[in-house]
């Protein structure tokens, strides 16, 4: 029988779907030792730090992870960080593979003058701030304004406009941060613009997500007829219309034409917008864009300009992938050859195929490269426990049974609050569960 130990860095989706697939892979010729390692105190990934607190359904997946976790051949290293704590050339040396399964955490640049004011932020900060991301959530956002800006076309750009316009009592029940919950509660905002670089029938969105924005209790979503109307007919045009754009536009189209009650906040999609300029002294004071115009399928910007008078601008536009390894990127994401990046290094997920795709994307993912990394292996290292050397660099880790102490206090805190969870924010307190 061979028994090969396998390294997988990132405790998010792609890291458990990886670890699924090798468990999967195993039979009486083949087993797999799994160690897993994080550099957050915590696992889940994007499930923990990335989903919307008033989207608890698709959390439900950490269970699957949890199961994952809970064999025998597999170990968690939580608290460890690549390329700092551990070397990249100590994993190889020491595994018979190394999966990286590091995510995309950078968000994309707008590349325009002023977006570095105070005031303006990336999704890749802004999600993490209200989802009790230990790095992130101690951020003071400035929601002492009335208007805020946020540029993008997908789910996140979504969750980020939905969070800001709602009003926080919706988000009491939730697993919201504590810091992040008590400022939006002194929140001064009651207008969003969500602006899109392309028209509506070009946009990211998923038609569940827009379907769900009618059912916000104390917020106008605001929608123009007449432009979703101008994207059908160019859908139709088209030979062969995409059915989700179709779909989306038809949800598009509800919410133009829905009832609108007077409400203090407003959400207000506005599409055909390219962002040319942030304004602002000494923070974010106004946005400048640029009207597009459809050309066929091609966005071709006019002369015509816009500005909104904000003092928060949050960017969704992508994530890229960043990593203190001298590895290649290609187009944000680690270049990389069917998941093969060279000799026993692979990548699964975000960081093999850029930031596309839905948790479930990454089951499908990993599972191929797992199944062409299986077939790579030939003989064991048998290089032994990598703990000796963790535990020689004097390095704090964090395992499985830490974080079931961890996860067990987040969970009955949060019963005693009526929410699902309360989480903890600070990295001391999370090691004050270690071996407790």
């Amino acid at each position: 029988m061979s028994k090969f130990q396998i390294a997988i860095v990132g405790a998010g989706p792609a890291g458990y779907f990886a670890a699924q697939a090798l468990q999967n892979l195993q039979t009486d010729d083949l087993q797999f030792s799994i160690d897993m390692f994080e550099k957050l105190p915590t696992p889940w990934g994007l499930v923990r730090s990335g989903v919307a607190p008033d989207h608890p359904k698709i959390k439900s997946v950490s269970k699957v992870f949890e199961k994952i976790a809970n064999t025998d051949n597999f170990r968690l290293f939580a608290n460890v960080e690549l390329g700092k704590d551990v070397e990249l050339d100590e994993l190889t040396n020491h595994y018979d593979a190394v999966v990286l399964a590091v995510g995309s955490s950078k968000g994309k640049k707008l590349g325009i003058p002023g977006e570095d004011l105070p005031g303006s932020y990336s999704a890749a900060q802004f999600v993490p701030w209200y989802n009790g991301h230990p790095d992130f959530s101690r951020l003071n956002m400035p929601l002492d304004c009335d208007t805020a800006v946020v540029i993008g076309a997908g789910n996140v750009a979504m969750d980020v406009a939905r969070m800001l316009s709602l009003d926080p009592t919706e988000l009491d029940s939730t697993d919201t941060a504590d810091p992040a919950l008590a400022q939006l509660h002194n929140s001064k905002i009651r207008q969003v613009y969500l602006c899109a670089r392309r028209g509506p029938e070009h946009v990211a969105f998923t038609s569940p997500e827009l379907r769900e924005l009618p059912k916000l209790e104390h917020t106008s979503v605001n929608i123009d007829e007449e432009e979703i109307a101008e994207a059908l007919a160019r859908l139709a045009a088209l030979p062969n219309p995409d059915s989700d754009a179709k779909n989306n536009l038809e949800a598009m189209l509800a919410i133009a034409q829905g009832q609108k009650l007077k409400q203090d906040r407003s959400l207000d999609f506005h599409f055909l917008l390219t962002p040319l300029e942030i304004r602002g002294s000494d923070r974010v004071e106004e946005i400048v864009f640029t009207f597009n115009e459809v050309h066929v399928d091609s966005i071709v910007p006019t002369d015509e300009t816009y500005s909104i008078k904000c003092g928060l601008v949050v960017s969704a536009i992508g994530y890229e992938t960043e990593l203190p390894l001298e590895l290649e990127l290609e187009k944000g994401h680690l270049k990389n050859q069917a998941g093969l990046i060279k000799d026993n290094l692979y990548v699964v997920g975000w960081a093999k195929r850029g930031p596309s795709g839905v948790i479930g994307t990454n089951k499908s993912d990993s599972s191929e490269t797992m199944k062409y990394l299986a077939s790579q292996l030939t003989n064991e290292k048998n290089s032994g426990d990598f703990c000796a050397l963790l535990d020689g660099k004097g390095i704090n880790y964090l395992t499985q049974k830490d974080w079931e102490r961890i996860n067990e206090f987040e969970v009955q805190a949060g019963e005693l609050k009526g929410k699902p969870r309360v989480k903890i924010v600070d990295r001391e307190k999370f090691l004050s569960f270690k071996n407790a």
